[in-house]
């Protein structure tokens, strides 16, 4: 009996969600994306923070600001990211998806729906100059492509304000994409927020909304939760 109650206390421990919660306010109508939170549709929409690193740590420099909306069509994601020196891929394209955008800076937000299999989430990123990627993830069986040919449908745009130091991000996420429920009142996702800033080691900065506590972000048990709130 010990042994069971063990095994079980392990896998509570293993599947066991983040701490951390945040509230996407519903909207009755879509917006243009700004990458403004100074617009009027994020206006007393409360953020979260991300300020530590991929275990915890606080990261002096990079208190990003989070804050979420919620359509019956789609989830927004509005970033506010303080920078010391901003790490860029040249010739950028916001036409076309950006593969391994993630060797530069990005904001990125993992969305899953599965509740049984945690394991299976999709990822988006931006970058601060409007180049985007979204990633199908199946970390039990990954693709050969990693799942960056899926497509989402979604939408970014960003900003890049030099006098300040921080850059702006947005997203606009069909919902389908992440869930087959209809939206509403209530709902409840898995989530977690990142940002990569500057270049390879030892000057690359990662800040994580929920800590996975390993190098990887591809960390589902550290996971929080989003709820659609009106």
């Amino acid at each position: 009996m010990k042994h069971i109650a063990s095994l079980t206390l392990l896998a509570a421990t293993l599947y066991a969600d983040g701490p951390g919660r945040i509230e996407s306010k519903y909207s009755g109508k879509e917006f243009p994306l700004t990458a403004d939170p100074n617009a009027a549709q994020w206006k007393g929409v409360k953020p979260v923070i991300a300020e530590g690193d991929r275990y915890g740590k606080p990261v002096s420099g990079h208190r990003t600001e989070i804050r979420s909306r919620w359509t019956k069509d789609h989830l927004y994601f509005l970033y506010v990211c303080p920078y010391e020196k901003l790490f860029l891929k040249p010739s950028p394209s916001t036409a076309t998806e950006t593969n391994k955008l993630w060797d530069w800076d990005v904001a990125e937000v993992f969305i899953g729906a599965d509740f049984k299999n945690i394991n299976r989430y999709r990822e988006f990123q931006v970058s601060p100059q409007g180049e985007w990627v979204d990633l199908d993830i199946d970390r039990q069986s990954p693709s050969p492509q990693a799942g960056w040919k899926w497509n989402s449908g979604f939408t970014v745009k960003a900003r890049v304000d030099a006098n300040r130091k921080v850059w702006y991000g947005e997203m606009k996420i069909p919902i389908a994409s992440v869930d087959s429920r209809p939206a509403k009142e209530g709902t409840e996702l898995r989530i977690n927020f990142f940002r990569i800033q500057g270049p390879m080691a030892p000057d690359r900065v990662h800040v994580a909304w929920q800590p996975p506590n390993a190098n990887s972000y591809h960390t589902p048990e550290a996971f929080g939760r989003i709820v659609l709130v009106k």
